[in-house]
């Protein structure tokens, strides 16, 4: 499946981000020292880890020092915002990153419009999702930039694209509609109370999924040639009780319909952690234009 022409690679794409940010981070080490990322894990939660080992693996690859913390499950709101607070007045800090879910005492907007914009890496602090509705897109979202990465790799123009986005939730479906709308694009955007989501998503150029729900999309909701974009990633059991990650699209029966599709896993998330190390090199030209850093 892999070697199929209608997949489009999240490693290639992945690769070729974090070459072109080595290239930035070893020109930046050589001027000065490159400041560290720091990733903020608030309990112990086993998806987390996860996530954390793969930002740490592309940090690596990328040049860059990565600091991972492990803050107590029961630390207060005020602990934390006085420790991020900490981070933003040091120098050696380039940008933080505040890994989802946190405990349920924990407001997570808050603490993260506590993180400073020229230090918001993950694009997640509402002024830097703001700043989108503005096309400045530059820090954004890395999991809404990356499914705008994937679409581009395909070689449509952006520029009066038809592209139904099927899910509207703060960090992935309405910053992805904002950066398709800033690249062009005319854009739906689906929900659960939309009456008819396959109406809408047999007539994109494009469809862009993160709902939540495996194989939700499939082959009789997408325009033959479209380009489906799969964000999902869902846990299930096949017949024999293993566990699988599957996508919100049915892959092995949409990619008879579609011109291109993502595959889960290895198309959306590899390219999500290339885009937040390239969001770590463009905190630090603006960190450096902002006089914060030489």
């Amino acid at each position: 499946m892999q070697n199929d022409h209608r997949l489009i690679s999240g490693t290639a794409v992945k690769d070729r981000i974090l070459a072109e940010v080595r290239a930035y981070t070893d020109a930046a080490n050589v001027a000065g020292r490159l400041g560290r990322l720091v990733s903020i894990s608030i309990g112990n939660t086993p998806e987390v880890a996860v996530y954390v080992r793969n930002q740490a693996r592309g940090a690596a690859l990328a040049g860059m020092r990565f600091d991972q913390q492990l803050w107590n499950h029961d630390i207060s709101q005020e602990e934390c915002k006085s420790l991020i607070s900490q981070m933003n007045d040091d120098p050696d800090v380039l940008g933080i990153i505040l890994q989802r879910p946190t405990p349920d005492h924990i407001h997570l907007r808050s603490l993260q419009s506590a993180i400073h914009p020229l230090k918001d890496v993950e694009g997640m602090n509402p002024a830097s999702i703001g700043n989108i509705v503005y096309s400045d897109v530059a820090l954004a979202p890395c999991t809404a930039a990356a499914s705008v990465e994937l679409i581009k790799q395909t070689g449509l123009d952006l520029k009066g694209l038809e592209v139904v986005m099927i899910g509207h939730s703060e960090i992935v479906g309405k910053p992805a509609a904002f950066l398709l709308m800033a690249e062009g694009a005319t854009v739906t955007v689906c929900h659960h109370m939309t009456r008819s989501v396959a109406m809408h998503s047999r007539r994109a150029d494009v469809v862009v999924v993160a709902v939540g729900k495996p194989h939700l999309i499939g082959p009789e909701m997408i325009k033959p040639g479209a380009a489906v974009i799969d964000i999902g990633i869902n846990q299930i059991e096949d017949a024999n009780g293993e566990v699988m990650i599957v996508g919100d699209v049915d892959t092995d029966a949409v990619k008879e319909v579609a011109g291109w599709i993502t595959p889960v896993p290895g198309g959306v998330g590899p390219v999500t952690v290339a885009i937040l190390m390239r969001n770590a090199t463009i905190a630090h030209q603006r960190q450096k234009e902002a006089g914060w850093i030489t």
